[in-house]
């Protein structure tokens, strides 16, 4: 199963949500691949992937310089394990256009891995390029919305993208669902548009929501998930919730946990 974690805003806990959902389902029991899809490399750092170790990373593999088994780099997570970013992937929206099968470079690669049980790609803020390969290598999207007043701006946008991708490019396509995040329990105006977003996007939305949480912020400046970093701090608990509900949405049962939720 492949999820891309995608929304063109920045700044809504995207990178932070493919590392800690990425480590909760591993914590759980399952063969996890997080593919870090953003120039910034922010995923591959916030797994502990210092830069020197990235000799092979997405940008060779999306250009057919690399296999995906050559790029492929144990994290300090059991069962997880990342194709990581360096900032030659901010040249590859560029280069991408005149090769063949441009939108279908990622999906191309990553069929061949077939022992993972689940390959997050952790997308860029935006809907370029390499957002469209991870949509059409993608099975389902995952969007985190930040629980803030323009939570909806833009997420249209990005639900009439992946609806053009499935009508074209991968008819098998689909949301797996909407997660706010930085939500604030204390903040009246936090509560009211999560509570505004489920209104508007129904069950599409998850029933777990990712509070604010100092720990998840503290967690990358040490090569750290936040699962790992701090197991028992309210982000680390909601990210377990989330795992369990994505894989009770994808049918897919867990298996034996390996850290406390």
């Amino acid at each position: 199963m492949i999820i891309a974690v995608a929304n063109q805003k920045g700044g809504v806990g995207k990178t932070t949500t493919a590392i800690n959902l990425a480590t909760a389902l591993a914590a759980i029991g399952q063969r996890v691949l997080l593919v870090d899809s953003d120039p910034q490399g922010n995923a591959s750092t916030g797994l502990g992937i210092d830069r020197k170790q990235r000799s092979a990373s997405i940008y060779d593999l999306l250009l057919g310089e690399a296999e995906a088994d050559a790029c492929i780099l144990p994290s300090k997570v059991p069962n997880l394990e990342v194709i990581p970013a360096t900032s030659a992937l901010s040249g590859a929206e560029v280069e991408l256009v005149d090769l063949e099968r441009r939108s279908h470079r990622l999906a191309d690669a990553l069929a061949p891995l077939t022992r993972f049980d689940h390959v997050l790609v952790d997308c860029p803020p935006s809907l370029g390029l390499l957002t469209l390969n991870a949509l059409v290598a993608a099975d389902s999207v995952l969007v985190p919305l930040q629980a803030e007043f323009f939570a909806l701006e833009g997420l249209s946008q990005l639900l009439g993208t992946v609806e053009r991708v499935r009508g074209s490019l991968n008819s098998r396509l689909k949301i797996l669902g909407i997660v706010l995040t930085m939500v604030d329990r204390r903040n009246r105006l936090s509560e009211q548009v999560a509570s505004d977003v489920r209104a508007v996007m129904g069950q599409r939305v998850f029933e777990t929501a990712i509070p604010r949480n100092v720990r998840l912020s503290e967690a990358p400046s040490h090569g750290l998930p936040g699962l790992i970093y701090d197991s028992r701090c309210a982000g680390s608990e909601a990210y377990v919730a989330l795992a369990r509900e994505v894989l009770a949405r994808l049918g897919n049962p867990a298996r034996k946990e390996v850290v406390n939720g």
